[in-house]
């Protein structure tokens, strides 16, 4: 006979591991409707989502491998001026090189794996404590985008480049405008891709006699999860559609969350933060694990510069400054412990989605940068506080 459980107890079961995503969730739709009320309906129209959405990609690529570099116990404060670096990279080979789109990228790609590689060595290796590392880093990368660039704007980019950063998937039947119909075939999709997923996963729980909520439950959820996904593709559709910087996004979402909780090494990085000494003597090759850490954020970083580059179709020496302040704040905000140890990948776009729908909504209302600033700071500093009250109740 099946036991009977309320409503929480419920939503408990399904939801418990993603707890802060959904509240975090609750508190992206509370903005959006604030700031949805400020602007007289502007910030939620089809046409700014769409932009936020492209305006939020460059953040949340670079916070996927973030979400590594925090869960391990580090930090790393160069990102800003890496991908500022990168991008100008791209720029001279693009323009002053004249090189074609795919060696650019293979270019920027290397540099972004050498430069990863050569902070990692120093943190792994050398035993230099991130925070240094980095933050001498961050100096490096800044004056090698000055040198780089020399202090002048490097564009136009070259339209495949351009396209990266701000083309989207074009209709199949509509070309000529209106409604997307690639976005909602898309839609449709995920729809059914996350209604098998769920079958799956009930039918494996009930193969090993784990606990399994209401099928009337199970139902109401996977509907309201479609709608929302629905949604959202609607929302894109009436907008030119799907942007190709959020296949990019998702697209490392799904990887660096499977690399994560289904292999290996994700659980070697999530051992590390959560006990350093217990992981050495279970035979984690620590200073390998790290080095690797920081050769995949150099790549996802020097991915994010090529999206950060392509939408704004130049690279300028300022490019990227104090980025790494959103992508930092969009893991903790997503749920990653400033302790070590824990972490989202999903939640950290969340965070990135968080962090541009509030740099997006000041700039519709043209408040000054120093209340825009203020505001960041205050997100992050009640995210931080957040995740050392739960650490603090949870022991």
């Amino acid at each position: 006979m099946e036991e009977k459980r309320s409503i929480r107890e419920l939503i408990s079961l399904e939801f418990g591991g993603s707890a802060r995503q959904i509240v975090m969730l609750g508190v992206l739709a509370l903005i959006w409707a604030g700031f949805s009320f400020l602007t007289g309906g502007t910030f939620v129209s089809s046409r700014n989502i769409s932009n936020l959405v492209l305006q939020s990609a460059a953040t949340a690529i670079a916070a996927t491998s973030i979400v590594w570099v925090l869960i391990a116990g580090h930090i790393d404060l160069s990102i800003g001026s890496f991908i500022g670096f990168t991008g100008a990279i791209a720029g001279v080979c693009m323009v002053n090189l004249n090189l074609d789109v795919i060696p650019t990228i293979l270019i920027v790609l290397a540099v972004g794996v050498i430069l990863g590689a050569f902070q990692g060595y120093w943190v792994a290796y050398r035993n230099v404590p991130a925070f240094i590392v980095t933050l001498a880093g961050m100096q490096i990368f800044r004056g090698g985008c000055m040198m780089v660039t020399n202090g002048v704007t490097i564009s136009p980019m070259k339209d495949g480049f351009k396209a990266i950063g701000q083309a989207y998937i074009p209709g199949i039947f509509n070309r000529d405008g209106g409604l997307n119909d690639t976005a909602l075939m898309i839609g449709a999709v995920l729809c059914v891709i996350y209604v098998i997923s769920q079958l799956r996963s009930i039918r494996s729980k009930k193969e090993y006699q784990l606990p399994v909520s209401p099928m009337w439950f199970l139902v109401i959820k996977m509907i309201l999860i479609c709608a929302a996904i629905m949604a959202v593709m609607i929302v894109l559709a009436l907008h030119l559609g799907i942007p190709v910087a959020l296949i990019l996004v998702g697209g490392c979402t799904v990887l660096f969350t499977y690399i994560s909780y289904n292999t290996k090494f994700g659980k070697y990085v999530h051992a590390i933060g959560g006990n350093k000494d217990a992981a050495r003597l279970s035979g984690i090759n620590i200073k390998k694990t790290t080095f690797i850490i920081f050769v995949v954020e150099g790549l996802m970083c020097a991915l994010s510069s090529i999206v950060y580059t392509a939408r704004l179709n130049s690279a300028t020496a300022s490019a990227g400054q104090n980025m790494e302040m959103d992508v930092i704040s969009a893991a903790i905000i997503g749920g990653t412990s400033t302790m070590g140890g824990e972490g989202s990948v999903p939640g950290a776009i969340i965070g990135a989605l968080i962090m541009a729908s509030i740099n997006n909504g000041m700039s519709i209302m043209n408040l000054p940068s120093n209340v825009q600033y203020i505001t960041k700071g205050i997100v992050l500093l009640l995210a931080v506080w957040m995740d050392v009250a739960t650490r603090k109740k949870a022991h």
